[in-house]
């Protein structure tokens, strides 16, 4: 089935040898490095995850670079935010991440870093398809670019990981906490395995070769985490982590082997950060910031507001939260997908710097996964996809009409507000899908609002 390319403000993806061919993959290559070349820093840092097409992007990918005289750094197969901690660890002037993320087997990417390790915003993703477009300037035999591999892009972001100074790692160590682990055949064998030994867990793992066969889809949602659910009861274990294909977002399964869904994540991580009260906490003394999506669930913001922070939504995308984040100076940030964003570290979705803290957590409360759950309001929410629709602005002007006495928010999609209460509906940026979400005190009530919408799109 052809998809169709889905581009994004920072990259574009599809399906392999339909949608994404190698000859897609050098052009953008080589608009990115000529981006980079143009602006004074042609050093580019490429990395992939463990995708079985990885390997024959990657070459392409470097044949286009090259040819705009780009000095390449190659990392091998990686995790996402390894890629973005060393563009800036190699002060180089972007990056190239080849990844489909939480997409099937059958997709891949391309994801676009800009000099600050931050995926590239609008204007700037915008300038890098113009040179697309115009094709970019190609150098002659004697300008052509060259190739290094640096291998110690992984044991850079463990030592950073460590050294944060939230983060007790002789407290963790001492817990000795007996862990459960899926990595999906991922890239995530490169670098969680290794993390976990330092923080000295005893680790019961399963899918940890990097071969990219997924054994299951490999987005880290909790239909998707059976099987880590009874390596934890099997194990022992007193909390199961799950991370998607590039290791950027990371999920929970808790001591009795159920997964408790990715918004907690999050939640668990903007605890460990804040503490018991988070005043004073932000830059001069200020009141700490946290920021997540507008799809993110309530959980994240009563993790925030009741440690004393100031919460802040942004529209959904990486790029747009981290532009959050630094415009608010925030704390901590990140999606509800499970994808934790600490600027401390860089302003990246980065699922080893989530693991460490909610490792953390755990040790300084002494609470088990479940006994974290059960101090938290509840809330049920329910995430669905529909078939992409095209005009989606008569849908949302009947859903406003219909919904009157909610607050809206059209920034990205259309989300409606009620206290204790929300549905966001929006198209998506990483398949050819709309993505309706909702949120309320009951799974009867969340579903209410999700069925309505769906019959506004319907109609």
């Amino acid at each position: 089935m052809n998809h169709g390319l889905i581009v994004s403000v920072s990259g574009m993806r599809g399906i392999v040898g339909s949608d994404l061919t190698p000859e897609l993959v050098t052009r953008h290559a080589a608009a990115l490095g000529a981006w980079a070349r143009a602006a004074g820093n042609p050093t580019v840092v490429l990395g992939r995850d463990a995708r079985t097409s990885g390997a024959m992007f990657a070459m392409a990918a470097k044949a286009g670079l090259i040819s705009v005289g780009a000095e390449v750094i190659d990392l091998g197969i990686v995790p996402t935010p390894t890629v973005q901690l060393a563009v800036e660890h190699h002060h180089a002037g972007a990056g190239l991440i080849l990844t489909a993320s939480h997409n099937p087997v059958e997709w891949n990417a391309l994801k676009l870093v800009g000099p600050d390790g931050v995926f590239l915003d609008a204007q700037d993703g915008a300038a890098v398809r113009d040179l697309v477009d115009q094709g970019p300037d190609r150098v002659d035999w004697a300008g052509l670019g060259s190739v290094r591999e640096d291998t110690e892009a992984v044991s850079r972001h463990i030592d950073q990981v460590l050294a944060l100074p939230q983060i007790d790692v002789e407290l963790i160590r001492s817990n000795r906490f007996q862990v459960a682990l899926d990595c999906v055949r991922g890239a995530g064998g490169t670098i969680m395995p290794a993390l976990l030994e330092r923080l000295g867990c005893h680790v019961s793992a399963i899918n940890l070769e990097i071969d990219g066969r997924f054994p299951r889809p490999p987005e880290p949602v909790p239909e998707h985490l059976d099987e880590l659910g009874r390596l934890v009861r099997d194990s022992g274990a007193q909390i199961g982590f799950a991370v998607d294909p590039d290791v950027d977002r990371l999920a929970l399964v808790d001591e009795h082997g159920r997964a408790i869904g990715e918004d907690y994540t999050l939640a668990f991580a903007v605890q460990a950060v804040l503490g018991r009260n988070g005043r004073g906490a932000g830059p001069d003394g200020r009141a700490p910031v946290v920021v997540a999506n507008l799809s993110t669930s309530l959980v994240v913001e009563d993790a925030a507001t009741s440690a004393g922070a100031v919460f802040e939504r942004a529209p959904v995308g990486e790029a747009n939260v981290a532009q959050f984040i630094q415009q608010h100076d925030a704390v901590i940030g990140g999606e509800g997908n499970g994808g934790v964003m600490f600027p401390q570290v860089h302003t990246g979705r980065d699922a080893p710097v989530g693991l460490a803290l909610i490792l953390h957590l755990l040790a300084t409360t002494k609470l088990t996964v479940s006994g974290l759950v059960e101090a938290a309001p509840r809330y049920s929410i329910v995430k669905v996809k529909v078939p992409r629709r095209d005009n989606l602005a008569r849908t949302y002007q009947r859903l406003q009409s219909r919904f009157a006495d909610a607050t809206a928010d059209s920034r990205d999609g259309l989300r409606l507000a009620w206290p204790g209460r929300w549905v966001h509906l929006r198209p998506s940026g990483t398949e050819p899908v709309i993505r309706i979400i909702a949120e309320a005190a009951t799974a009867d009530d969340a579903e209410a609002l999700v069925s309505e919408c769906r019959d506004v799109l319907d109609a």
